[in-house]
């Protein structure tokens, strides 16, 4: 989770799944584009699974994601945690989506049949007699307008939504998992190590003199190997563990 360019990806496609499953759940109340009232409205459609479940639950985690895994969250193993237990709450918010939506597609509907009552003809139904692999049963449904098929669409939209975010923000879970058993972190231009995993790093072993005997010899060579950036020689310590003496210079 700390690689920052994998969890930017994968908040750049959470995000825009969280607002496309709110916009979907807010379309449920109002079939076929009418305004009902509240008492008419499928009652699965009331659990909030897009706007609560794979909407709010994972926004939150695809924005700490855009702004860049985190940021400092690779020093310490709690920091770790953090974006580890938003991922997980994310992941759970997806599962509740694709429950609802499962439920909402095999229930049916809550819909006039003609007799001016509201029910659900196809909730008592058995899988191999469900009404979505029969068509010509929708017609059974007179009011709303078309209220089969508009309940069919938007329940498979969230049901897909729900897979989709679920399978991004576990791998995000598993990545969190890896990182903090890991210890480490790799980031543009830097290694972060733990202490802990790599059972210490003994720097007496590094021989430096003052800033004075150095002159510019050490960051000349660093920026030759490869191993220096700005003014400190900490990557070169931590990556390469060499011992320089300087001393004698």
């Amino acid at each position: 989770m700390c690689s920052e360019t994998g969890s930017r990806y994968t908040g750049m496609l959470l995000l825009p799944l969280a607002i496309a499953a709110i916009i979907a759940n807010l379309l449920l109340y109002f079939p076929n584009g009418q305004v009902l009232e509240p008492a008419k409205i499928t009652d699965l459609v009331w659990f909030f699974h897009g706007f609560l479940g794979a909407g709010l639950l994972v926004m939150v985690p695809a924005l700490m994601l855009l702004r860049g895994g985190g940021g400092g969250c690779c020093v310490h193993r709690r920091g770790m945690l953090f974006p580890v237990l938003l991922a997980i709450q994310g992941t759970m918010g997806a599962v509740y989506c694709v429950v609802i939506s499962s439920l909402g597609l095999l229930s049916g509907p809550f819909c006039d049949t003609g007799s001016g009552n509201y029910t659900y003809p196809f909730r008592n139904d058995s899988l191999e007699g469900n009404y979505l692999f029969n068509q010509p049963t929708w017609a059974t449904c007179q009011e709303p307008e078309h209220i089969v098929l508009w309940n069919v669409v938007l329940f498979s939209i969230l049901l897909g939504i729900g897979v989709v975010e679920a399978v991004l923000c576990l791998s995000q879970v598993i990545s969190g998992l890896c990182d903090v058993y890991c210890g480490t972190c790799i980031r543009k231009g830097q290694v972060k190590e733990n202490p802990q995993v790599s059972g210490g790093l003994d720097l007496a072993n590094v021989n430096l003199q003052s800033s004075e005997k150095l002159g510019k010899k050490a960051p000349d060579f660093l920026t030759r190997v490869g191993l220096y950036e700005g003014n400190s020689v900490a990557n070169f310590i931590h990556f390469a563990r060499i011992k320089i003496d300087i001393s004698s210079k």
